[in-house]
């Protein structure tokens, strides 16, 4: 018989993964045990955390498996089983009922005492190398109490690595919000059948560690998805190829709209990264400093003060982004974009006017009617704003929140922080697993909002805006990894490395 597959690294990664939310995995487990016989997934599950275990910890000896009174602790028995007949010392502490054990847990338990291995419900006094999570994964609901909560706070503060088993305990799965006090910060977390949103969104990166799946042999494919990772091909959709004859007509043009007194840096960047995205022209329209001259380090852009007063045929040819930098200079130039620009991307400034303002609440619903795309940016603060909440309740849910506001707005909602979130209108949903910390610095937005409107620029007038931001918000994330993630990454920096990025992976014509 061949060895089962082995896991596969999710992130960081670069595939285009779909996400099932609990409800749907638990379906998902609930049709594939109705196919296999009694314990036969449980078994496959614990020898695929044993596994990866060994493979991310070789030189442990004394690991110490933490499992509660579901399933999923079934998994932990399993894997603890595993790694004492591979000749690792195996502490296991059992935080449950063990005469109250669903049945494949329970026929695990018996397996493992049968096996040697050490049971017994206190928490590991001495050192561990390797601590496993099994406590909770799928089935957690509410916030982690008692032994459990003991369980976590000593995986938390043991001195070696964490292998969560499905999900760390405590984790929502579905929000990647921690459901109270407790929830363990794991070095790895090896998800099962199925990858869960909350993994990639919310604090659920700094919870779960580096992502790996094993399906245990469960193909999913027939399931619909309501969400998916954001990976190396949504580049590769956004960035038609360029053939010889082409000329800078043939990539579109750009206007940037913002930079008020004190914030034209904002809009200079926009423009930067429009150009750098591949954009044909840039115009720039700085609100608050219509005498300023040539950007010295970029003398290919065009600036064009008062540009948005242009005629109705020369505003409709431009992809446009509003809002960089642009201060209360925003709300002048707000109804004529909004009335008279196909394709916009709205951005900071131009967010907080429209939550303040109904009568531009109401053009911007109202543009999908006439077939317009818009294309909103906004960062937690700003989504609430717009949602009439608060940014609690957006990072509360952050899949909802970008859902309810692109089906309010009627447009396509890049909703940024860890694990940011794109959704369309009817629903869809993309999760971006690319990026780190190194972006959280001044002007990361305005590179990000106008490198969507050059790879905008340059598909076709009825263009996917969707696709635009999905491989946008990609590619700036990725530019940010590496070996340097200790300091920031400033801005201009970004825009060259995102220049650079696409040809190191092989795209471009």
């Amino acid at each position: 018989m061949s060895p089962p597959p082995l896991p596969q690294r999710v992130a960081p990664g670069d595939e285009r993964w779909p996400l099932y939310p609990a409800a749907a995995s638990r379906a998902i487990e609930a049709e594939a045990l109705a196919r296999h016989a009694p314990h036969a997934l449980m078994a496959r599950a614990g020898f695929a955390a044993a596994r990866l275990a060994l493979a991310l910890a070789p030189h442990a000896q004394r690991i110490w498996v933490a499992a509660g009174p579901g399933n999923n602790g079934g998994d932990g028995l399993v894997a603890a089983a595993h790694l004492h007949r591979a000749g690792r010392s195996v502490q296991l502490s059992l935080c449950g009922d063990a005469q109250r054990l669903p049945p494949d847990a329970a026929q695990a338990l018996a397996d493992a005492r049968g096996a040697g291995v050490a049971i017994g419900s206190a928490l590991p006094e001495g050192a561990f190398d390797l601590g496993i999570d099994a406590l909770l994964g799928l089935g957690a609901a509410r916030a982690p109490q008692g032994a459990i909560a003991a369980a976590i706070d000593r995986l938390n503060a043991g001195p070696g690595p964490c292998l969560a088993v499905d999900l760390p305990s405590g984790l929502h799965p579905d929000t990647g919000q921690p459901l109270g006090a407790q929830a363990v910060r794991a070095t790895a977390t090896l998800a099962l059948l199925t990858l869960k949103p909350g993994l990639f969104t919310g604090a659920g990166r700094d919870h779960a560690g580096s992502i790996w799946l094993d399906a245990i042999g469960v193909d999913s494919a027939g399931w619909p998805a309501p969400a998916r990772l954001a990976g190396l091909q949504d580049l590769r959709d956004a960035l038609p190829p360029r053939l010889h004859a082409s000329h800078k007509g043939s990539f579109g043009d750009v206007a940037v709209v913002g930079g008020a007194a004190g914030m034209t840096g904002a809009a200079r960047l926009a423009a930067q990264a429009a150009l750098a995205a591949g954009a044909g022209r840039v115009f720039v329209d700085l609100l608050g400093d219509a005498g300023a001259g040539i950007d010295p380090s970029r003398p290919e852009l065009m600036l064009r003060p008062g540009w948005w007063r242009s005629p109705a045929e020369v505003l409709a040819r431009s992809v446009v982004v509003c809002g960089c930098g642009g201060g209360d200079a925003v709300a002048e130039v707000l109804p004529t974009l909004l009335a008279r620009c196909p394709r916009l991307v709205l951005d900071a400034d131009a967010l907080n006017r429209i939550a303040d303002d109904e009568a531009l609440r109401s053009r911007l619903a109202a543009r999908a009617a006439r077939g317009w795309r818009t294309v909103l940016t906004p960062h937690p603060l700003e989504a609430a704003r717009l949602l009439r909440s608060d940014a609690a309740a957006v990072q509360s849910d952050r899949l909802a929140a970008a859902r309810t506001l692109a089906r309010d707005c009627a447009g396509v909602v890049l909703l940024k922080g860890s694990g940011t979130v794109i959704a369309a209108a009817d629903g869809r949903c993309v999760v971006n697993p690319s990026g780190n910390a190194r972006l959280a610095a001044g002007g990361s937005g305005d590179v990000l909002a106008g490198w969507i409107g050059g790879l905008w620029a340059q598909q076709p007038p009825h263009g996917d805006a969707e696709r635009a931001a999905v491989a946008a918000a990609w590619l700036h994330g990725r530019a940010a990894e590496g070996n340097d993630v200790g300091v920031a990454l400033r801005a201009a920096d970004l825009i060259e490395r995102m220049h650079a990025l696409p040809a190191r992976l092989g795209i471009g014509g």
